[in-house]
């Protein structure tokens, strides 16, 4: 499986959305950002873990 992002990219391109105000639902980035969510769910075991992940730092 290609991965484009690390999970380092994963964790910063999910707070910048954040950031921005966007939205961080799972079907809305799947399409907007597909490698992102891509990337996400090779690193983490769901989305929504990848968005907590994203918070702890």
């Amino acid at each position: 499986m290609d991965v484009p992002l690390t999970s380092k990219e994963v964790i910063t391109q999910i707070q910048k959305l954040q950031n921005q105000g966007n939205s961080l639902r799972k079907k809305e980035v799947k399409h907007l950002y597909p490698d992102l969510m891509r990337s996400a769910l090779h690193y983490y075991p769901s989305w929504q873990h990848a968005i907590e992940e994203s918070k702890v730092g």
